[in-house]
């Protein structure tokens, strides 16, 4: 499991700066630390992290901050390149073929498509309020783009590079979101609202909202939005909800009418959820390592110092023989194709 710290704001007290590596398969053990660069161009201190994604066949992992994108070979560790890009970057995500990727501009009115191999600008994708957060499907057909000052999602064909559809109005500006592997149904967290709603991708239209039943709605102190972070897990049996003013995981069932299952307290501020490929754990962006099944808390992660880990940019990356065979995604994403 690789961590890119620091991944909550630039706040450097939860695991420091650079590409923290843990083994799943153990207990989720501390391996190392690969340094990274992104560093703010005036201070000289490490910059927020904003996404992290992967290309298999280009054996690299591409973080981005707010100044600029970097390539670290996965193989050696080593800084392939860092790009300085116009305007910042925001949530990237990457095609299954590893070739190219959706890169939003910070809270700009842009995506940019950029060749994952060079890190040159292919296209730029304008007309938007604040662009944010990005999904690419793993049909490799589609790329959902939302940005924090937009009510809808919306849908670029990535053949042709251009939007060409979306999905909403939603009751609020759009947040996190996921979607599922047959592309039919997504899942967004908006402002002001402590639970999610449910959009039909075939159609275009909002189709349900689900409020989080007993436990009120209270101030966050990041992100500015009572649920921020929403993930389906692999299955797509359950959906996993951040709650930041009450510190927990709500559990609902992955299927309508969403029943609400369970919840799980937390240590900290939840600002995000993804899972192992094969939904076998849970990691909030708080630290916790999540048995998916039993709901239990397993351990908490910790770097080399025994400090704890928190960061809302992280994935799961399988390797054999010394090279990456297979990764997760930063987004849970639903895994049912």
């Amino acid at each position: 499991m690789f961590a890119a710290v620091p991944g909550v704001r630039d706040y450097l007290g939860y695991g420091g700066h650079g590409l923290l590596i843990f083994d799943i398969d153990h207990g989720h053990k501390f391996i190392k630390r690969i340094p990274l660069n992104g560093l703010h161009p005036k201070s000289g201190l490490p910059s927020n992290v904003k996404g992290i994604a992967v290309s298999i066949p280009l054996h690299s992992v591409y973080i981005t901050t707010l100044e600029g994108l970097q390539r670290v070979d996965l193989i050696t560790g080593k800084l392939i390149w860092e790009k300085p890009i116009p305007d910042g970057c925001d949530r990237l995500s990457i095609a299954p073929d590893g070739k190219t990727m959706y890169l939003p501009s910070l809270e700009s009115h842009y995506w940019n498509v950029i060749d994952c191999e060079t890190g040159n600008i292919i296209k730029r994708l304008d007309g938007f309020n604040k662009s944010h957060n990005t999904i690419y499907a793993l049909s490799g057909k589609h790329a959902y783009l939302a940005d924090i000052a937009n009510t809808v999602v919306k849908i670029a064909d990535t053949q042709t590079n251009t939007v060409i559809g979306q999905v909403g109005p939603f009751i609020n500006f759009v947040r996190p979101f996921t979607i599922n592997g047959k592309e039919t149904r997504i899942f967004v967290n908006c402002n002001d609202l402590l639970g999610f709603e449910v959009g039909d991708l075939t159609t275009g239209r909002k189709i349900k909202q689900v409020v989080v039943e007993g436990w009120d709605k209270g101030p966050v102190r990041r992100h500015a939005c009572p649920s921020h972070g929403i993930g389906l897990t692999p299955d797509e049996k359950e959906i996993w909800l951040c709650d930041g003013f009450n510190m927990r995981l709500h559990i609902f069932s992955g299927e309508a009418p969403y029943q609400q299952l369970t919840t799980i307290p937390l240590q900290d501020m939840p600002g995000w959820v993804t899972f192992t490929l094969d939904g076998k754990y849970a990691y909030p962006s708080s630290g916790e390592v999540i048995d998916v099944k039993t709901r239990k808390v397993l351990t908490t992660l910790k770097d080399e110092h025994f400090n704890n880990v928190e960061s809302e940019k992280v994935l799961e990356i399988d390797f054999k023989n010394g090279k990456p065979v297979k990764a997760g995604d930063q987004f849970g994403l639903g895994r049912v194709m």
